[in-house]
């Protein structure tokens, strides 16, 4: 008797559990679907972003018509590098030259050509070895840079026309030089993150359908091992 009245206490205990559990087992499943769902949005999205990108930055460098010179060949630059007594200089090893340059890699690689002719304007100096103006005449070798020129304005050559101290040519070749191949490489690193992008979008649109392809499986199964 006692027993008896055990065992139907316990049945509605127990069924209360199985419906939880199957409650929760939905809710998983479900779930996997809706995961696999946002995956593949945020995935598309990424990749239609990515593209766009891309092709944001392949037009604008069109716009701005640029063709590589006719010395931007690895074997053009080296010679030029070695008449300019170059050393310890990295030298692009692609060509561009003739080329409209309408990429991000294409900008990289004109840029690392602008670098060396820089280098070759300016004996082989950067910005920071170089004075700030011209150096006069007689000017102590302790007020001139190991580039060249100035930066006393004591010592600096004076602009007949401006009567201030004249700028140091080389360093504002290199200020030019510089600020557009930053421009270029930076054209690059956008061109990369679109990339990078594109990867990401298609790495979460393969997570995506590999959530919804589980999640199926197991719906699959619990059904058939309830039927």
């Amino acid at each position: 008797m006692s027993t008896a009245t055990s065992a139907t206490v316990d049945q509605p205990a127990h069924a209360a559990s199985s419906g939880q559990r199957a409650r929760t087992r939905r809710l998983f499943e479900w779930g996997g679907f809706a995961a696999g769902a946002i995956l593949i949005a945020f995935g598309i999205a990424a990749i239609v972003l990515g593209f766009n990108g891309r092709s944001t930055v392949n037009d604008n460098l069109k716009q701005e018509r640029i063709v590589g010179s006719p010395d931007m060949t690895p074997a053009a630059i080296a010679k030029e590098a070695q008449q300019a007594g170059l050393k310890n200089v990295a030298l692009p090893t692609e060509s561009v030259a003739g080329q409209t340059i309408d990429t991000g890699s294409e900008a990289r690689t004109f840029a690392e050509y602008m670098r060396v002719h820089a280098l070759e304007a300016t004996g082989g100096f950067t910005y920071a070895q170089m004075g700030q103006f011209q150096a006069k005449p007689g000017t102590p070798k302790s007020q001139l840079e190991p580039g060249g020129g100035t930066s006393n304005e004591k010592f600096a050559a004076t602009d007949p026309k401006t009567g201030e101290p004249a700028a140091n040519g080389e360093r504002t070749v290199w200020i030019n030089e510089t600020a557009l191949s930053t421009a270029l490489n930076t054209s690059y690193m956008a061109d990369q993150i679109s990339l990078f992008g594109i990867v990401v979008g298609i790495a979460m649109v393969l997570s995506g359908v590999g959530f919804i392809v589980l999640a199926f499986v197991v719906l699959r199964r619990n059904r058939a091992a309830a039927a």
